[in-house]
């Protein structure tokens, strides 16, 4: 396995006890500048570059280690017919990164990570995407970022454990990359497609990732639930990225009610219970 500068961060990070924070939500953020009537949100890194890079700015000024590209739907399969291939949103999203990381004076260390995320679509048996589709189209979007100059991958928001195997291993065979994967649960702490944190950890462990964990889902309740299943059953490090509670719609535009605070305290709670 290629040391990368990330890995030793992360490394000497677990190893002093000290978390590392990465960015929040790029669509909520979207939503709050008041940005609408776009497609893709991946096509918004060439139509309005300076919203994008300007969240950047905003993440790496509160102190944010990684910083996560717009990129989150940035394959082939979900981007057909755009203006743009997959490839180059992916690049174009790291350089953005990159811009933003040179803007902002920071005194913590900033990494640059792809996003990806699912297809949108069932592999087979369950659905009509084969597997060898979605590593092909995850493969496109690692390799551009990795050409760009990204730093790790984070594969996010998965809910078939299949689909991350095509990832997972699209981005190990074809980059240097490190690679953190993160689920996501329902209510019942299961997967879409039914695993558990167990069956998930065993799972990605044995696919050889650098970190694992969940991110969106439903409650701070329920996060902290699946951070009490995570740690117990994990030998790698753990991301807890969740929703800032369950979001509610106002007047066509979805808010998350948790304040700043509560969600802090809760992501403390977390940390401190690994240690």
């Amino acid at each position: 396995m290629v040391q990368s500068k990330f890995r030793s961060f992360l490394q000497t990070s677990i190893q002093n006890g000290t978390p590392v924070f990465f960015d929040g939500g790029m669509g909520t953020m979207i939503q709050a500048k008041g940005v609408t009537g776009f497609g893709l949100p991946e096509e918004l890194n060439f139509t309005h570059e300076e919203l994008i890079r300007s969240i950047h700015e905003q993440y790496i000024s509160a102190g944010s280690h990684v910083i996560t590209a717009n990129s989150f739907g940035a394959n082939s399969i979900k981007m057909k017919g755009s203006l743009h291939t997959a490839s180059e949103a992916s690049r174009k999203a790291i350089e953005l990164i990159h811009q933003a990381v040179e803007q902002v004076k920071h005194s913590q260390e900033v990494f640059a990570a792809i996003d990806i995320g699912p297809t949108g679509h069932l592999l087979e048996p369950m659905g009509k995407l084969s597997f060898d589709e979605a590593y092909e189209a995850f493969k496109v979007c690692a390799v551009s970022a990795q050409s760009a100059g990204a730093d790790l991958a984070i594969i996010e928001t998965m809910s078939d454990l299949y689909e991350a195997k095509a990832a997972i291993l699209a981005v190990k065979e074809n980059t240097s990359l490190p690679i953190i994967a993160t689920m996501t649960f329902q209510s019942n702490l299961r997967t879409l497609t039914g695993a558990d944190v167990l069956n998930c950890v065993t799972y990605l462990e044995g696919l050889g990732v650098d970190a694992l964990g969940f991110n969106c889902g439903g409650s701070l309740e329920e996060a902290e639930k699946l951070a009490e299943q995570f740690l117990e059953h994990a030998s790698l490090p753990l991301l807890t990225q969740p929703n800032a509670g369950i979001p509610v719609v106002e007047k066509g535009i979805t808010c998350f009610k948790i304040t700043p605070e509560i969600f802090a305290q809760t992501q403390e709670r977390i940390h401190l219970s690994g240690f």
